[in-house]
């Protein structure tokens, strides 16, 4: 079998499924040349260092990401469209985990400035914009649903709820009911 070309793509998607298989820690430019069968100094043609590696698994997920929550949230609004959102990140690192756990690091200035990274807010701040939430505290909002979903989907990741009742799933919905809660009475009156 003929190995596929050597370019910053293939060894940044290399990466990512490394990570997927054996987790971002043991990414590795080394491990990364083993997989492409070759030299690690080889690498350094298409990659500045592992950080720049990193970095790049980093916009990847970021991208696939967006792709999906995009397409989630496509014509829903209010909580139909947060559980799309929710739904897709928790579908996301179910399925990529090494992906994932590089959305859960101190990324670089090229990932945070990247379109992909754009791309990636963009279905949130529509749902977001559905509640009537003022601009002003959306980073708030945001902030919010971005706790749950990495609190939430680590706990889970570890098996932080597998051990007692109910099930995470019923725990999913209901924390996604209590953020529409949230989200809907934002602007309004806090109850005291």
């Amino acid at each position: 079998m003929q190995r596929p070309p050597l370019t910053p793509r293939t060894v940044v998607r290399t990466a990512a499924d490394l990570a997927d298989t054996h987790g971002l820690d043991e990414v590795t430019l080394s491990a990364v040349a083993r997989e492409l069968d070759v030299r690690t100094p080889s690498l350094y043609a298409h990659v500045r260092d592992l950080a720049a590696l990193r970095d790049g698994v980093t916009i990847l997920a970021l991208g696939e990401l967006a792709d999906q929550a995009g397409d989630a949230v496509a014509g829903r609004a209010g909580r139909d469209a947060l559980r799309a959102v929710c739904d897709a990140h928790r579908d996301y690192a179910r399925s990529h985990p090494g992906r994932w756990q590089s959305l859960q690091r101190r990324a670089g200035d090229r990932v945070v400035r990247s379109d992909e990274a754009a791309r990636s807010s963009r279905a949130l701040a529509a749902v977001l914009r559905a509640y009537g939430i003022a601009e002003s505290d959306r980073v708030h909002a945001t902030r919010l649903v971005g706790s749950f979903l990495n609190g939430f989907l680590h706990l889970e990741h570890v098996g932080g709820f597998a051990h007692s009742a109910p099930p995470a799933d019923a725990s999913w919905s209901l924390l996604i009911d209590r953020l529409d809660d949230m989200l809907t009475r934002w602007d309004g009156e806090v109850e005291k």
